[in-house]
């Protein structure tokens, strides 16, 4: 009967699917679940899940300690086999214990017991109808002159020895795994292991010194080798894989990305003289706290609820500055407590006045919590009239400072607006120094928090509000992290961008929101001749789950990339009200590249300008051309490729809906250097207008919907080579009737 019902429903097409196999891990502690709770350690088995589909059955059978033969001896292994069926996996990973030969409960000989012991697993499993997979012990970090050695003896080439003669799948984890270590370097390999200085957990109270096992993210860093030779050799079990809303992308490739962890001892910033009184000046309060917090080995710099006025903060390793709720850090506008330093500014070298919160060259650093920094901003910003409505402008203007001779530039100070004048103010000239800057100091407005050449940075829950200049600037940073932060500015603040990544490496914006005067979430790597020179693009970069109100652009490139931008992830993103939704710009003189960039599941509504932009013309001028100004397009004409000529290649775009938009799509490169090989796929968008494709190349569009105002074209083109259309319609908003591109 139950066979006639299958046949009944296979007939229907609705014959059930085949149950996922599963997969069954066996071997040490290097692969075995660890406690979660008070515990740096986590085994590769552990993590390997977040690699496979939802669903996907994981069974992780490794045990601390065990070998071959003391897992065979305790009985585990026949625990495991009796739970076999056919189809199933079985991943095997022994050999750390194996080795302990002063341990005749665990050493098993390389070419005797440990030999037989492999083979025996693969036998058994066999006969039970499942898929063995042998998988060569993970390396330990052990380097000596800054070589990682081998600790495992024959152990490995056994297990490819077996693996060859009995025609196993084999996982070089030893050979990936080496390389992956030599590759971050003695230092730089410490953080995936479970060593962890003193203070950090209660389980751990001296800390500990570990090399062979793993912390979260060193495991996390394992499984994802495991999961990509699972792929690379078409293994069945590669079907399970989790992919990404990225094209051609899983979840094993994406970027993974280090997080900090700080001591718990906690240093109450009242405890140094800090007054919540809004007129007592806490700058040294607060700065002895943090000092004296690094000082000690680090841990948490509380500022608990209250309006504390401030001065600028130097942030300092293996510290958290943690804003509790109903904290405010207020950071005066006494001009004079911000002097004139060295730094950069829009990727230039510059004299800038120092920031509110700054840090550089450190490690292990945080700023955490539901409480407010806000940077006084108001206080430093040039503002056009046009920006404002009449009773703001009058405000403004009977608040102090000076109207141009425009009659529509509002300047805070005679300094301000003797530094508007100034051509290329700020910027550093042969020989000079900050001094020689004093008389435009005022023009001379900081980023907020500005944090340069740091590793491991953690940015979470905080509002940051009301910035000179652009809110969070990470430059030169690895591993940084911005979790459910807000920027919130003004919606006239100029060059009030949310976050500027520069020169960044492996970096992750998650669950933000951005309500800004400038450009949203900004990817940036130097300007021009100073950019190329550095050479540092930003690059592996995660954006997940943002939502973007005003802003210039929503996800934003350049246009100062002359360091170059590639491998950048961004998905499930909200653009409302943003002027352009992804924008990506630049200009002749920037050079630099931009590559493998993916955007995926992007929602976009009631946008000004374009909802999808790439423009080699960038002309500093704000996206959408206030009331009364007007502009003309570039000249076109082609120069000579250069070091100086940007290109812009190797974009992937897809699943994006967008009601309201004056364009559609929108891209212009160069006719020396074409935007090329652009894949947009899967869109829904209303815009008054269509696309524009000028000089460009290879730009493929699939599955688009577009509806557009009656009377546009739906296309525009010049300098146009190999465009393709799959599967894209058309229609009017005054018609039903559908056209196909």
């Amino acid at each position: 009967m139950r066979y006639l019902q299958i046949l009944l429903l296979s007939l229907l097409g609705l014959a059930p699917a085949s149950p996922k196999p599963a997969i069954f891990l066996i071997g040490d502690s290097t692969m075995a679940d660890k406690p979660l709770a008070d515990n740096p350690e986590r085994g590769w088995g552990q993590l390997l899940p977040t690699f496979f589909e939802p669903g996907m059955v994981i069974k992780n059978y490794a045990v601390n300690g065990r070998s071959t033969k003391s897992y065979i001896d305790e009985h585990r292994w026949d625990s495991v086999l009796a739970q076999l069926h056919p189809g199933d996996w079985v991943m095997i990973q022994f050999g750390h214990n194996d080795a302990k030969i002063s341990d005749s409960t665990r050493y098993a000989a390389p070419q005797g017991a440990y030999k037989t012991n492999l083979e025996r697993f693969v036998n058994e499993a066999r006969a039970k109808g499942a898929n063995p997979v042998l998988i060569t012990p993970v390396a330990r970090r052990q380097f000596t002159k800054g070589v990682l050695e081998d600790t495992h003896g024959q152990y490995p080439a056994v297990v490819r020895t077996v693996a060859a003669a009995m025609q196993v799948p084999l996982l070089d984890l030893q050979q990936s795994s080496t390389a992956l270590l030599q590759q971050a370097g003695d230092t730089g390999s410490v953080k995936m292991f479970k060593t962890t200085p003193a203070g950090h957990y209660h389980s751990l109270p001296q800390g500990v010194t570990d090399n062979t096992h793993f912390s979260a993210y060193g495991a996390a860093k394992m499984a994802a080798l495991i999961a990509g030779a699972i792929r690379e050799q078409h293994l069945p079990l590669a079907a399970y894989l989790k992919t990404t809303p990225f094209q051609h992308k899983y979840s094993y490739e994406l970027p993974l990305i280090y997080e900090p962890h700080f001591r718990k001892d906690t240093f109450n910033i009242r405890d140094y003289g800090a007054k919540a009184d809004g007129i007592t000046l806490n700058s040294k309060s607060i700065n002895e706290a943090i000092t004296t917090c690094s000082n000690h080995g680090g841990g948490v710099v509380l500022v608990p609820a209250g309006l504390w006025l401030t001065g600028p903060l130097v942030l300092q390793r293996n510290v958290n500055l943690h804003l509790a709720a109903n904290a405010i850090l207020q950071f005066t506008t006494d001009f004079d407590q911000y002097p004139l330093i060295t730094t950069t500014y829009e990727g230039l070298a510059a004299v800038r006045c120092q920031p509110p919160v700054s840090g550089n060259n450190l490690e292990n650093i945080a700023i955490t919590g539901s409480g407010i920094l806000d940077g006084g901003g108001d206080a430093w910003r040039i503002v056009k009239k046009a920006k404002l409505t009449a009773t703001q402008w009058e405000k403004l203007v009977a608040s102090g400072g000076l109207v141009g001779e425009d009659s529509v530039t509002w300047y805070p100070s005679k300094l301000s607006y003797l530094g508007a004048k100034t051509n290329q103010a700020g910027v550093i000239t042969p020989g000079s120094k900050p001094a020689d800057y004093a008389g435009i100091k005022d023009f001379l407005r900081p980023n907020m928090i500005s944090i340069s050449a740091c590793k491991n940075v953690l940015l979470e829950g905080v509002t940051f509000q009301n910035s000179p200049a652009w809110c969070l600037h990470p430059l030169l940073c690895e591993n940084i992290t911005l979790r459910g932060i807000y920027a919130k500015n003004p919606w006239y603040a100029q060059n009030g961008d949310g976050v500027d990544l520069e020169s960044c490496k492996d970096a992750q914006i998650l669950d933000c929101t951005f309500d800004v005067g400038d450009d949203g979430i900004c990817i940036k790597s130097g300007r021009d001749e100073q950019g190329r020179r550095r050479g540092k693009p930003t690059e592996n970069v995660l954006v997940q789950n943002c939502t973007v109100y005003h802003a210039h652009g929503g996800f934003v490139i350049g246009s100062e990339m002359s360091g170059g931008a590639r491998n950048i992830y961004v998905s499930d993103c909200s653009f409302l009200g943003t002027d352009i939704g992804l924008r990506f710009k630049t200009a002749r003189g920037r050079g630099g590249v931009v590559e493998n960039i993916y955007a995926a599941r992007i929602n976009m509504k009631d946008i000004p300008g374009e909802a999808i932009l790439f423009d080699m013309y960038y002309a500093a001028k704000d996206p959408v051309p206030l009331a009364g100004e007007r502009r003309t397009a570039p000249k076109v004409e082609q120069l000579p490729v250069t070091e100086a000529t940007p290109g812009f290649r190797n974009f992937y775009i897809n699943d994006v809906v967008c009601s309201g938009a004056k364009k559609a799509v929108f891209i212009r490169g160069l006719p020396e250097m074409p935007v090329s090989n652009i894949w947009l796929s899967n869109l829904v968008m209303k815009a008054d207008e269509g696309i524009s494709c000028l000089e460009a190349t290879g730009i493929h569009f699939s599955n688009v919907y577009l509806q557009t105002s009656a009377g546009t074209k739906p296309l525009q083109t010049r300098n146009i080579n190999n465009i393709t259309f799959d599967s894209c319609r058309y229609r009017n908003n005054h018609s039903t009737e559908e056209h196909e591109f």
